[in-house]
């Protein structure tokens, strides 16, 4: 007997200390999520230029606030079954984690991919844009409806159109990878679908507004900036906000993307061949990432980083075309001079058309004189 609690002593305590090793990983993902999702939505409130951009940025904190209700209804219902294993053989917890999964998963990948077309008919089609009344308000009717067609589409496997399966490893429930009835599969297949075409949906919007973009550049870069046409001015301002949207887009794209594709891959890789317990945990914790790793391109990204990242870049830039200090020094402050000017025209123009008589008309010709006074 004495060997045999010598025996199992030791053993108890390492199962233990393995237990509180286990548990703190979920913990630690939940501090993460709901701090770092806090403080994106704080950031995108405060910004003035998020006010500004109001239709992209409104879909932007909509994803930080799915993100941040995904961690905190997710992650107690993770916790709760590291302290009791029991937790998850409940058919309704069961059921509501399979909700969880499928819903928030869904819901990420459809507003980055109104994201992208957000951006696409700013740029690429900008009358429609104009015409469509694309504002903070029609942005925000979309994301309702967002969530009211992914919460329909997520509850049917509640009603009957499929089975929620508690997972081999004992820690998640999802729909069954193989249902064996037809309506079953067909759900199975559908949300698939659904989830792969906005995930291309999503990829060839971002390639069209870059290569949109790319293609402005050349466009202003051989057209250099002159105080003849405020509408270059007006492009040559605003070029740095565009950037700095067109960077928040790509980099949540690529993680959205990255943590949600793996697990799509799996709902298809397992009505064609076996299933892989291993690669379908895999692609959950992949996915149980995703509102961890948004939230800091959100923080990272803002508006006065971006603009010192983009000037130390434009910095290095000219470093190296320059042949000596003094001439970088002098193609500084002349670029900062024109500026400065376009930015004082572009007001200047904008108080004479609202305080001129009606029988003075304003023209480009007379815009400097009638400044100058």
């Amino acid at each position: 007997m004495e060997s045999q609690n010598f025996t199992h002593g030791p053993v108890s305590t390492n199962k233990h200390q393995h237990a509180n090793v286990t548990i703190a990983l979920p913990i630690l993902m939940f501090a993460g999520g709901a701090i770092g999702n806090l403080i994106a939505i704080i950031v995108l409130s405060v910004s003035r230029q998020e006010r500004k951009s109001s239709a992209f940025y409104t879909l932007v904190c909509g994803l930080a606030v799915t993100d941040l209700l995904g961690t905190c209804l997710a992650s107690p219902v993770t916790i709760a079954n590291y302290l009791d294993e029991a937790v998850m053989s409940n058919p309704r917890v069961c059921e509501f984690d399979s909700f969880l999964l499928l819903f928030f998963g869904l819901t990420g990948l459809s507003i980055i991919c109104a994201m992208a077309a957000e951006r696409y008919l700013a740029i690429c089609c900008p009358y429609t844009y104009q015409r469509w009344r694309v504002d903070r308000r029609l942005a925000q009717k979309f994301l309702f409806f967002i969530y009211i067609s992914d919460i329909f589409l997520c509850c049917l496997p509640m009603m009957g159109m499929s089975k929620s399966k508690l997972q081999p490893c004992g820690e998640w429930c999802f729909i069954e990878w193989r249902p064996r009835t037809p309506v079953a599969t067909a759900y199975s297949i559908m949300y698939g679908v659904i989830s792969l075409l906005l995930i291309l949906g999503t990829i060839v919007l971002n390639l069209a507004v870059c290569g949109a973009l790319l293609l402005m550049r050349q466009r202003t870069a051989q057209r250099p900036v002159t105080t003849a046409s405020v509408g270059q001015r007006w492009s040559a301002l605003s070029w740095a906000a565009e950037t700095q949207m067109i960077a928040v887009l790509l980099m949540t794209s690529v993680v959205v993307l990255a943590c949600s594709a793996p697990l799509v891959v799996r709902m298809f890789a397992n009505h064609l061949m076996a299933e892989n317990d291993s690669a379908n945990l895999a692609a959950i914790r992949k996915a149980a990432m995703n509102p961890i790793l948004d939230p800091w391109i959100y923080i990272l990204l803002r508006r006065s980083l971006f603009r010192r990242l983009l000037s130390l870049y434009r910095r290095c830039r000219s470093t190296r075309r320059s042949s000596s200090p003094k001439t970088q020094r002098n193609q500084f402050y002349s670029e900062l001079m024109r500026e400065r000017h376009v930015f004082t025209q572009l007001m200047c123009n904008a108080n004479i058309m609202t305080q001129l008589p009606a029988t003075v008309k304003f023209t480009p010709h007379n815009a400097e004189s009638l400044c100058q006074s």
